[in-house]
């Protein structure tokens, strides 16, 4: 999804704008970094959930799955500027299936490696929770520390933002994991 070239002379355009020489040893080689950085940040954009939410074969007991603090790092839309913490992804497995552990944690990275803002991030989670496995129940929470919040403006640190959203018979109930 990233234009490497059109990456990599935006960069040097950009080092010159900020009165440094993307010529000298020191910097030559940052705008095909800085490229390679992005693209790798951002490849969740053409990711499809889908293809991670495959079900696993055959009778599996129905039982609530919750993976608690998967890390993640994600980029803000507003600021390109990153925001990391942990998410929370849980569900009761409904007419849809179950799927195996590590997918929970491909789908939170398919969201995070995107530009994003951590309130349509969780909601994205939710979404694909809710139409690949049609859960009984489904609880998305996100805990993270904003940089453009800590660097910039009020350049307050420390403060987690928390989002989360619950759905199905744990919008009533939620377990401890989501409170």
């Amino acid at each position: 999804m990233v234009d490497l070239e059109r990456t990599e002379r935006a960069v040097h355009e950009l080092l010159l704008a900020l009165g440094a020489d993307p010529g000298s040893p020191e910097l030559a080689e940052t705008p095909a970094r800085v490229a390679a950085f992005w693209a790798e940040r951002l490849e969740g954009t053409g990711q499809d959930p889908s293809d991670e939410l495959r079900t696993l074969p055959g009778k599996l007991a129905s039982v609530p799955v919750i993976l608690e603090r998967i890390p993640f790092v994600s980029t803000c839309e507003h600021h390109l500027a990153p925001f990391a913490g942990h998410a929370t992804v849980g569900y009761l497995p409904g007419p849809g299936g179950t799927v195996g552990l590590s997918k929970l944690v491909r789908l939170v990275r398919i969201f995070a490696h995107r530009l994003q803002v951590q309130e349509r991030m969780t909601a994205q989670i939710a979404e694909a929770l809710a139409a690949h496995l049609r859960p009984a129940a489904w609880g998305v929470k996100l805990v993270a520390e904003h940089t453009c919040m800590a660097h910039r403006g009020v350049k307050t640190s420390g403060v987690p933002v928390a989002t989360c959203l619950l759905g199905g018979a744990w919008e009533r109930d939620p377990p401890a994991a989501f409170r």
